[in-house]
């Protein structure tokens, strides 16, 4: 639990992501980085000096069988709200429309209900669950097929809805997050997606894996890069008000 709060607190702290009165909607999956987030925000939640309120989202993606009874009961001990919102984002996509790609499109369609969704309960920040991997994996998809260097930032404010996102997650690697899931058995319900490990992400993972191995730290020295670059949004927001600080 200290390593746990420790990392995620600190990426808060460096890039100013809660402040007092806020109202933060947590995007439930299902899977371990979510319950994670949910997990260290809730507990974050006890002493952290900046006060702040925490909602859960999970949205129904009209896949059958799903059953949230478990996330619901975890949501319950931690004293955090908890709601699933019904949508038709599977059957438009693989029924409907039949997308040969859908990754995209679904991807949008759940951006925009997740959202709506918190904006409906009075939240206007939602926290995401992504690592450390993901940062570095980003990256690399950026680069490999759009021919761009970018990665999602820390913290964007989207001002078509008013919604800001935060991930404080981006200090945990995901071999930490599966240690974690495992010490707290968090109760992770499969994902239904015809699609899941046969994505574009899932060959960059596989590749950063490889290299990995041949280059120990490798995604260390990626994730180091990406903060020192010129990424919008990417400088510590800290260590800049410590250094005007020391400057006035």
């Amino acid at each position: 639990m200290k390593h746990l709060l420790s990392h995620v607190r600190r990426c808060v702290e460096d890039y100013d992501m809660i402040q007092s009165g806020d109202r933060i909607a947590v995007g439930i999956s299902g899977g371990k980085d979510s319950l994670c987030l949910l997990y260290a925000l809730a507990n974050l939640k006890r002493f952290y000096p900046n006060k702040f309120e925490l909602e859960a989202i999970t949205l129904d993606m009209g896949f059958e069988g799903l059953d949230f009874s478990k996330i619901k009961a975890l949501c319950d001990t931690l004293e955090v709200p908890y709601t699933v919102v019904k949508t038709d984002i599977a059957p438009v996509i693989f029924e409907a429309r039949q997308e040969s790609n859908p990754c995209s499109l679904c991807a949008k369609m759940r951006r925009g209900a997740l959202h709506d969704a918190a904006l409906a309960r009075g939240c206007k920040k939602v926290a995401l669950g992504h690592h450390f991997d993901d940062a570095v994996e980003t990256f690399f998809l950026s680069l490999f097929y759009e021919g761009r260097i970018n990665c999602f930032s820390p913290v964007t404010f989207l001002d078509r809805k008013g919604v800001t996102l935060i991930r404080p997650m981006l200090y945990l690697h995901e071999r930490e997050v599966v240690k974690l899931k495992e010490k707290y058995t968090f109760p992770v319900v499969h994902n239904p997606c015809p699609v899941d490990g046969h994505t574009k992400r899932q060959y960059i993972k596989d590749t950063l894996r490889n290299l990995e191995r041949e280059n120990p730290g490798l995604r260390d020295r990626f994730f180091g890069a990406i903060q020192r670059s010129e990424l919008e949004g990417w400088k510590v927001v800290r260590t800049e008000k410590r250094r005007k600080k020391h400057e006035g």
